[in-house]
């Protein structure tokens, strides 16, 4: 019987796609260029979940973020310019993608979520790698409270993955706060997740962004009891994520395997 192609989810932060007052043009070519190496040597199947729309609109008008309308403004000038870098440099490597916005409810919905399932299958199936991310344009709730490292462990699950890979301004999970304590040690190798650490306050590093470390551990919690690891890396310099991916050799970044498994939807 022919062996499965790999499936993988790849979130990369809106930290790691803004710098200053500009896209990220650098790491997103690199982005790119990682996700193309995995389909075409590897033979992955490979799903993108990008922030960074706020933070792409936020480019061409200058809004006061605090306010909501504001920020849901700027995700709809931003998304169609991500599309647009997205589409222009997977075009470079022979590759196509498409673009699917999702909210909490469409994973709730038995009926939404099978819809988006199917989507999902046809555009995989047809060489397309499919991009995702909130709705933040319309979902009140999900912008003000959601995130895209909760959207990506939704994704990987609802989504049949093999493996999460979370890249972002954090390049692991260390045993203490590493800003701090110039001894801090990455744990490699993570098996459980306390809940006191689950429960600690979000500290997102970036001004646009919605989360931090603890919605790193809330994503990589879910995915493990459903069965799927998670890897966590540095999306500013992509060398431990390729060796990871690409050449098999953990090298850094946190791994969190997998232990029980949900079969639910299965």
């Amino acid at each position: 019987m022919e062996q499965k192609n790999k499936r993988i989810v790849i979130k990369v932060g809106s930290a790691v796609l803004r710098e200053d007052d500009v896209l990220a043009v650098t790491r997103l070519n690199n982005l790119v260029d990682l996700i193309a190496k995995l389909k075409k040597e590897k033979n992955n199947e490979v799903i993108l979940v990008s922030s960074g729309a706020v933070a792409a609109g936020n480019t061409k008008l200058n809004l006061d973020r605090k306010l909501i309308l504001n920020r849901q403004a700027l995700a709809a000038i931003g998304q169609p310019l991500l599309m647009k870098f997205y589409k222009k440099r997977f075009r470079e490597h022979d590759l196509k993608c498409a673009q699917m916005l999702l909210v909490e409810e469409d994973f709730d919905s038995r009926r939404r979520s099978k819809n988006a399932r199917g989507v999902m299958e046809i555009l995989l199936e047809n060489d397309i790698i499919p991009i995702l991310n909130e709705n933040d344009v319309i979902a009140n709730q999900e912008l003000l409270i959601g995130d895209n490292d909760q959207l990506a462990a939704r994704a990987a699950y609802f989504f049949g993955a093999d493996l999460l890979v979370i890249l972002s301004d954090v390049d692991g999970l260390y045993d203490s706060n590493p800003h701090e304590n110039k001894d801090a040690k990455m744990r490699k190798i993570v098996d459980k997740i306390e809940e006191y650490e689950l429960e600690m306050k979000h500290t997102p590093n970036s001004e646009f962004a919605t989360g931090g470390i603890v919605t790193k551990l809330k994503a990589a919690n879910y995915v493990m009891k459903k069965g799927i690891p998670m890897y966590l890396s540095s999306g500013f310099d992509l060398t431990n994520a390729w060796d990871f991916l690409v050449d098999d050799n953990h090298n850094s970044g946190s791994l969190f395997r997998a232990n029980i498994v949900d079969n639910y939807f299965l």
